[in-house]
C-alpha cells in the first residue's frame, strides 16, 4: 500500500513569485473525478470486501500454498495496495494542495482511518510469511518463475523476522498508526497556518524562507528574524510533537528489540548499517575542505567579517536579480533530459502537459517539494512551490528525476517498484546535474561559469553535508529522547551542536537560529530519511564521472537501473558501472568531485 505518511518533501525552495507565466495545477482526475465520485466509493466498498475474504482464504493457509495458489495470493494483495494506494493518494494529493482547508482534512483523516482498519485483517500475511521455515520460499521459486520475481519484496519482509511481535500486537500496532498520523497532521497544519509579518505584508512559510535568498541584506535579516520569532511563539508545539513521536519510536523499537533509532530505517532501505555510517563518516571528515573552505570563500565574495545565517543561501554580490518562467524552467530542464537521452524527455513531457505538476505557492499548500508515485497503473504527481529562480529550476528537475523513475519502475508492480530510499535519489540527483551541466557548458564568460558553479556547490552542500548535519541531529535528539522528556531548549541546544561543526568558523549565529529545526518536515513524516540525499549525492557523482570517462552505452544501462525499482539491492544495480557503496573510496570519490569545484572557485578568486 503507498503510505502517505513516508512522503518525501525535498527542497528550500527560492525565488519571488512575479511573472512567472501560468504554473500549472494538478488534475487529479485520473485517479477519482471528486470525493463523491462513484467509481471512489466502489473502491472503498470493494477493498473493505476484499479484506476480508482475502483474510478468510489465506489466513493460517500460507504454509500449505503450492506455488501457484502463492502467486495467485501475491496478486491479490498487489490488487488490494493498488486500490488502497489510490485512494490514499487521491486524499492525501488534494490535502496537500491545502493543508488548512477544514474540509480536505477531514477527507483524509476520513480514507486514512478507514485504510487502516480495512487492512487491519492482512497483517496476518507479514507474519505468516516470516514463520515459514528456511528454504520453503526457495521451493516454491524453484516451482514458479514468476513467482520467483518477489523474492527481493519476501527478503526485505523476512529481514524483519528477528525483529517481528506476536499477531496481536502487530495488528494492534497497525491500527494505532493513526493516532501517529494525527501528530503529523498537526505539524503539516500548524506550519502551513503559520503567518510572518514582514512590513505591511502576512507571507506564508514558503515565501518567508524566500526571503533569505534576496539580494538585500536588510531583507534576508527580516526575514530571518521573522522566522524566527515564530517559530519560537510556536516551539512548544513543534517540541511536543517531537517528543511524543520520539518516545513512540522509542517504545517500539524497544519491543522490537532494535538495536538503535535508525535500524529501522537502514533496513526499510535494505542498506546496511555500516554503509551508512561509512558515508556519515566520511562526510564530516570531509567538513573543513567542503562546507568551511567554500563559506569561507562565500564571505570574502561578499567582503563581510562573517556570515550570517541569513547569508548561507544568499545570492552572489556578482550575481543578476534573475527570474526564470515556467516557460524557460520547462524548456531547459526538458533540453538538458533530452540531451542525454530522448528517452528522458519523453518521459517527462507530460507532467508539463497532462496536470501532473502542481506549481504555484498558495495559501495552505504544503510548503517543499516532492514527487508521490501513486500506483503503479496510474502516474506521479509532482508538487512544487516554484518561486522563479535558477535554484528552483534544479528543484524542478531533481522532482522530474523522480517522476522518471518512478514511472520506469512501475512496470515492477506494486510490491516491486518501490525504490528504497538510498536509491530514490538516483536520478532526481542526476536530473539536477544534467540540466547543471547543461548551463554551464552553455555559460557566456568566466563570470557567469563563477556563478552557476558556485551556486552548485551550495546546492551540493546542502544536500550533503546539511543532510548529514541533519542526520546527526536527530540521532542525538532521539538518543537524548531515551533518558527523559526534551524541553524545547534541550532540541535547540542539540541543533546548534551539529551547525558550527557541518557550517564552519565562517559564520556567526543569531539569536533565534537555535528554532530553525522546528519547520524540518522530514524529521516528522521520515525520521533519519536524511542521510538518502547524500547517498543519492555521493552515488550520483561518481555515476557522472563513470558516465564522462565511458559514455557509451551508459545511458542504457542506466535505464536498466531505474527500470528495476526495488528488485535489486543496491550492490547489484551499480555492479555493471563497476560502482560498490560498501567500499569506503566510494564515498570518497564523490565527495572529491565537490572539493575539486571549490578547488576550481578559489583559482577564480
Amino acid at each position: 500500500m503507498v503510505n502517505f505518511k513516508n512522503i518525501l518533501f525535498d527542497k528550500e525552495l527560492t525565488g519571488n513569485g512575479k511573472n512567472l507565466g501560468n504554473l500549472p495545477e494538478w488534475n487529479l482526475k485520473d485517479l477519482y473525478s471528486h470525493t463523491e465520485s462513484k467509481e471512489l466509493k466502489q473502491d472503498l466498498t470493494w477493498l473493505k470486501k476484499e479484506c476480508e475474504i482475502f483474510a478468510n482464504d489465506f489466513r493460517g493457509k500460507l504454509v500449505n500454498l503450492s506455488a501457484n495458489e502463492f502467486l495467485a495470493c501475491v496478486k491479490r494483495k498487489e490488487k488490494i495496495s493498488n486500490v488502497s494506494g489510490r485512494l490514499i493518494s487521491f486524499a492525501g494529493l488534494r490535502y496537500y494542495q491545502s493543508t488548512t482547508d477544514g474540509e480536505r482534512t477531514k477527507f483524509l483523516s476520513d480514507i486514512q482511518e478507514k485504510i487502516t482498519m480495512y487492512t487491519s485483517s492482512l497483517i496476518f500475511f507479514n507474519l505468516e510469511l516470516n514463520k515459514l521455515p528456511n528454504g520453503h520460499l526457495d521451493l516454491l521459486y524453484s516451482q514458479n518463475e514468476e513467482l520467483s520475481r518477489y523474492k527481493p519484496v519476501f527478503d526485505r519482509i523476512r529481514a524483519l523476522q528477528p525483529y517481528q511481535l506476536s499477531d496481536e500486537l502487530e495488528k494492534f500496532l497497525h491500527e494505532l498508526g493513526i493516532v501517529g498520523d494525527a501528530w503529523e497532521k498537526l505539524f503539516d497544519e500548524t506550519i502551513s497556518g503559520l503567518e510572518f509579518s514582514i512590513g505591511d505584508e502576512l507571507l506564508n512559510l514558503e515565501s518567508t524562507l524566500n526571503l533569505l535568498t534576496d539580494h538585500d541584506r536588510s531583507k534576508r535579516e527580516m526575514g530571518a528574524n521573522e522566522l524566527s520569532k515564530v517559530f519560537s511563539k510556536n516551539i512548544k508545539i513543534f517540541a511536543r510533537i517531537h517528543n511524543t513521536q520520539a518516545k513512540e519510536k522509542e517504545i517500539i523499537d524497544q519491543w522490537r528489540g532494535m538495536p538503535s533509532p535508525q535500524f529501522g530505517r537502514h533496513l526499510s532501505n535494505h542498506v546496511e548499517p555500516e554503509v551508512v555510517e561509512a558515508l556519515r563518516n566520511a562526510v564530516v571528515a570531509s567538513y573543513p575542505k567542503l562546507s568551511h573552505r567554500y563559506y569561507e570563500l562565500k564571505r570574502e565574495w561578499m567582503n563581510l567579517e562573517y556570515l550570517e545565517i541569513w547569508d548561507r543561501n544568499a545570492p552572489l554580490p556578482m550575481e543578476s536579480n534573475q527570474t526564470v518562467t515556467w516557460t524557460d524552467a520547462t524548456k531547459l530542464v526538458l533540453d538538458a533530459y533530452s540531451g542525454f537521452d530522448t528517452r528522458m524527455a519523453e518521459l517527462a513531457e507530460p507532467f508539463f502537459s497532462k496536470g501532473w505538476i502542481d506549481a504555484a505557492v498558495k495559501p495552505g499548500k504544503a510548503p517543499g517539494a516532492f514527487a508521490h508515485p501513486t500506483v503503479t497503473n496510474v502516474h506521479p504527481y509532482i508538487m512544487l512551490n516554484y518561486l522563479g529562480k535558477p535554484r528552483d529550476v534544479m528543484t524542478l528537475a531533481h522532482e522530474l528525476g523522480h517522476g522518471v523513475h518512478q514511472l520506469l519502475a512501475s512496470k515492477q508492480g506494486e510490491m516491486l517498484s518501490s525504490t528504497p530510499l538510498t536509491l530514490a535519489e538516483t536520478a532526481s540527483v542526476f536530473g539536477e546535474m544534467l540540466t547543471f551541466r547543461k548551463m554551464l557548458n552553455a555559460a557566456p564568460d568566466l563570470q557567469s561559469r563563477k556563478i552557476l558553479m558556485a551556486n552548485k556547490v551550495e546546492d551540493m552542500i546542502n544536500t550533503v553535508v546539511r543532510q548529514i548535519a541533519f542526520y546527526d541531529f536527530e540521532c542525538k535528539l532521539h538518543d537524548a529522547r531515551k533518558s527523559g522528556e526534551l524541553t524545547p531548549e534541550n532540541i535547540n541546544a542539540l541543533w546548534m551542536s551539529v551547525q558550527a561543526e557541518s557550517l564552519g568558523p565562517a559564520f556567526k549565529f543569531m539569536t533565534g537560529y537555535e528554532t530553525f529545526w522546528a519547520y524540518i518536515p522530514h524529521f516528522v513524516h521520515s525520521p533519519f530519511y536524511v542521510y538518502a540525499y547524500a547517498f543519492g549525492d555521493g552515488l550520483v557523482n561518481a555515476l557522472y564521472a563513470e558516465y564522462e570517462d565511458n559514455p557509451n552505452g551508459f545511458s542504457s544501462k542506466y535505464f536498466e537501473m531505474l527500470e528495476a525499482g526495488g528488485s535489486k539491492h543496491h550492490s547489484e544495480l551499480l555492479a555493471p558501472f563497476g560502482l560498490d557503496a560498501s567500499d569506503p573510496k566510494f564515498w570518497s570519490k564523490g565527495l572529491s568531485v565537490i572539493s575539486s569545484m571549490v578547488d576550481e572557485l578559489e583559482k577564480m578568486k
